[in-house]
């Protein structure tokens, strides 16, 4: 399974699990009077909503090279993963909203029972985040580790909510509003993951220079090829799933252009075959001890 396809699946399994958990939030939100669980419920479902882009996202990134785009169309998935942050502020807005209304209007406190649904969807969404990090980690893809993000949030949503109604009904009459509380909580965790996911996409569409590992690795492969003597300038940018690369390698200045022309071809294949992960590669050289 290529790597593209396994991240669709990974979106689809997140996606038909927040159909299922917004649905549970709700009923459990309407019939336990707890607005912490509508509020982590409205989250579920702008998640579902984000999925569908952070789908279209992959399928457009996955595209091949063409005339209009010789570097491929990765820098989509980035682009997506704006969208998301922006999707989740509103989502924390709306959340906030109806929270601070919520303190303001006398209402029931939750029901006791909500604790055990909360409970459920806790460990449910800790198990999510874990498996989709653990892919978007594996396949270095900034739309999935959005994903895994929004299962993070989530789970801190519920937690928030949690607490809020353990609060409320310990506290009995006058202490509703705990639940209202906790939901306002849960949006300042919201904005924090929002950051978390934003700051590195960010750094993706820029070009930042934040791959010294793979940088390391680069060179000590090049050293292992016929002829490189050493290596000077290794520029990467990531796009998609994939790192373009630019390198200076050192080969003997006396060889012919053409011995220098092989060199460069044997070293750009050797590091393609070895990271499966670089893109365009391409090689400059350079005349050794100059």
């Amino acid at each position: 399974m290529t790597p593209s396809n396994l991240a669709i699946r990974t979106v689809i399994f997140s996606m038909l699990g927040n159909i299922v958990l917004a649905g549970i939030k709700f009923l459990t939100g309407i019939l336990g009077n707890s607005y912490a669980l509508i509020a982590d419920a409205i989250e579920s479902v702008v998640d579902v909503f984000t999925g569908i882009l952070i789908l279209i996202g992959l399928k457009y990134a996955a595209r091949p090279a063409d005339e209009n785009h010789p570097y491929g169309h990765g820098k989509a998935e980035p682009l997506v993963t704006f969208l998301v942050v922006g999707f989740l502020i509103v989502s924390a807005a709306t959340i906030a909203w109806q929270a601070i209304s919520n303190i303001q209007t006398p209402h029931q406190g939750p029901e006791n029972w909500t604790l055990l649904v909360l409970g459920s969807i806790i460990l449910w969404k800790e198990v999510s985040f874990q498996l989709v990090m653990s892919r978007s980690k594996n396949l270095k893809s900034s739309s999935l580790k959005a994903e895994a993000w929004h299962h993070r949030s989530d789970a801190i949503t519920s937690i928030a909510a949690f607490i809020g109604i353990v609060i409320a009904i310990i506290g009995g009459e006058g202490y509703e509003v705990a639940d209202d509380y906790a939901a306002l909580v849960a949006v300042l965790f919201i904005l924090y993951n929002c950051y978390k996911i934003f700051r590195p996409a960010l750094g993706e569409v820029m070009d930042e220079d934040s791959h010294e590992d793979l940088t390391q690795e680069i060179r000590k492969i090049a050293l292992t090829v016929e002829g490189v003597k050493d290596t000077e300038k290794c520029f990467i940018r990531k796009a998609g799933m994939k790192y373009h690369v630019d390198l200076h390698a050192n080969v003997n200045g006396e060889l012919s252009v053409k011995a220098g022309h092989d060199i460069a071809h044997d070293l750009k294949d050797t590091l393609r075959k070895e990271l499966p992960q670089l893109g365009h590669v391409l090689i400059h050289i350079e005349p050794y001890g100059d």
